[in-house]
């Protein structure tokens, strides 16, 4: 698979995940987890360090224990720490999920992904997007076509019934983000990595087909 080569046979690479793009997301073995999961049983004891993915945590309360459970070393990490991290050299790589793919390699995710790819990108760590390939939209040309869903302010303020912001502060929720392609090292997809994954790189790999969402 894609994913898996990705590793290049490496024993004990670390991967930096965000939100959840495991088995309870997307179903089988997940988007971004697959490859992990197929290091895994390759014998190369992968590594993952899981954002928490504020503000539903989604990384800490999901992905987490999706990876505890399919006997995968996993670290856990506050949101705002990744760029440490990476700065201290433990990540290898970044693989993430994706909501929707513009034409030009643009990619909504959930909120915090595009942080990661500019801090991934300052680091020149691989940055990599798993998604089903019918997550590529064709007819969508750019990233700021996306619609970004906002949540409410309870998420942020209340989260999990608990109050952590003043009561009537102000709150800006968007749940998620678009990823320019150019910070995109590849896109791994079931018909293979599209690298580079710019107009030009997914025009080829998908040729005269029209993928409707």
């Amino acid at each position: 698979m894609a994913g898996l080569a990705l590793f290049q046979e490496r024993a004990g690479l670390t991967v930096l995940t965000h939100c959840n793009a495991g088995a309870l997301a997307t179903g089988g073995r997940g988007t971004a987890l697959a490859p992990v999961y197929a290091a895994r049983d390759r014998g190369l004891a992968p590594r993952v360090i899981a954002d928490e993915t504020r503000p539903l945590l989604q990384g800490s309360r999901l992905t987490a224990w999706e990876l505890q459970k399919g006997g995968v070393e996993v670290t856990v990490i506050c949101d705002g720490m990744a760029a440490q991290v990476m700065r201290e050299g433990r990540v290898d790589m970044v693989i993430v999920g994706a909501d929707r793919i513009a034409e030009n390699g643009d990619t909504a995710n959930k909120i915090g992904t595009y942080g990661l790819a500019v801090v991934a990108a300052h680091h020149q760590i691989p940055f990599y997007v798993a998604a089903p390939y019918s997550t590529i939209d064709l007819d969508l040309a750019t990233g700021a076509g996306i619609p970004i869903e906002h949540r409410s302010a309870t998420e942020v303020t209340n989260g999990f019934g608990v109050a952590t912001a003043p009561s009537g502060c102000m709150v800006y929720n968007p749940a998620f983000d678009v990823t320019p392609s150019a910070l995109i090292t590849g896109i791994i997809t079931e018909q293979g990595l599209l690298s580079p994954c710019n107009l030009s790189g997914i025009r080829q790999a998908t040729g005269a087909k029209r993928i409707h969402l």
